[in-house]
C-alpha cells in the first residue's frame, strides 16, 4: 500500500477521532449514534496511523505530497 494521505489530512482525522471519543465518554453522544461514531473514530485513527485510506484510490484522491 502506497501512502495516499498527506500530513494535514492525517492531523484532521486524528483530531476528529479525539473529539468524537471525548464526546462519547462525556455522554454528549450516546446510543446507536455514539457506537457508530466510535467505530468511525477508530477507522479515522487506523487510516491516519498507516497513511492509507482505502476509499481514496476508488475516488481518485491522493492528498499525499508524492507525485506520480
Amino acid at each position: 500500500m502506497k501512502p495516499n494521505m498527506g500530513t494535514l489530512d492525517r492531523i484532521i482525522r486524528t483530531l476528529l477521532a479525539v473529539v468524537i471519543v471525548a464526546l462519547y465518554f462525556t455522554n454528549t453522544i450516546s446510543g446507536t449514534l455514539g457506537i457508530v461514531l466510535l467505530v468511525l473514530a477508530g477507522v479515522f485513527l487506523l487510516t491516519s496511523a498507516i497513511s492509507f485510506c482505502p476509499l481514496y484510490p476508488l475516488l481518485g484522491i491522493n492528498t499525499c505530497g508524492n507525485k506520480k
